[in-house]
């Protein structure tokens, strides 16, 4: 696998940088600005950039809009954003738009490599990762009801594992239930939110959108 880095602290990019290495990641650059990140993937074109949402000059939201133009040059490209706290805007449109190959972690979750690491294998296999706390703030957004609140407890349950990038049987052993159970679960989940089976069968992905459905 081979990375970018781009955040703004020359701390955290050494400190991913080493770790990565360590589990036989070629991180094959590192930078501290969005257009840096732009230049540099144009250049090296990686497997997948790991983002700070926030970055010079204004800190607000350069990293998102650098991934959104990035996910227009390099379609392939895995896209993993980071933040030091919950975000929004830009975030939302990746997700609709580009759900595939796409993750979205909060800051306190990449001191845990593994963590990392499996969100980014998850991302190349052309999935979606999402933060727990993510998961969980959309999920208690009032406007979630017309969507979730057909959903029992236990298929909400399911529904936040499988936007954690979960397969069934990591499902199944996390909530020690038997897979069966778990399929069972997940076309409850289809059939409620009204994604009907698809050529390409991304609806795990549409399910964990359903919070971005108009």
């Amino acid at each position: 696998m081979r990375v970018v880095i781009a955040d703004d602290s020359g701390l955290l990019r050494d400190g991913l940088t080493r770790l990565l290495a360590e589990t036989g990641t070629e991180v094959v650059a590192a930078v501290g600005d969005a257009i840096g990140l732009i230049a540099t993937v144009d250049e090296h074109r990686p497997d997948l950039a790991v983002i700070d949402i926030r970055m010079p000059p204004t800190y607000t939201h350069e990293g998102a809009r650098a991934a959104v133009e990035l996910r227009e040059r390099h379609p392939e490209l895995g896209i993993l954003l980071l933040s030091q706290s919950l975000e929004s805007r830009y975030v939302a449109d990746l997700a609709r738009a580009h759900p595939q190959r796409f993750g979205y972690l909060l800051k306190d979750r990449v001191i845990d490599v593994d963590v990392l690491v499996q969100a980014m294998h998850t991302i190349l296999a052309g999935g979606t990762v999402l933060d727990p706390a993510v998961v969980s703030h959309l999920m208690g957004n009032t406007g979630l009801a017309d969507e979730l609140d057909r959903l029992s407890a236990r298929e909400r349950g399911v529904l936040e594992l499988i936007a954690q990038g979960r397969s069934n049987a990591a499902i199944a052993a996390d909530l020690v239930i038997d897979l069966r159970t778990v399929e069972s679960h997940i076309a409850r989940i289809m059939t409620k939110l009204e994604l009907h089976p698809t050529a390409d069968e991304h609806r795990r992905v549409l399910a964990v959108l359903a919070w971005l459905r108009r």
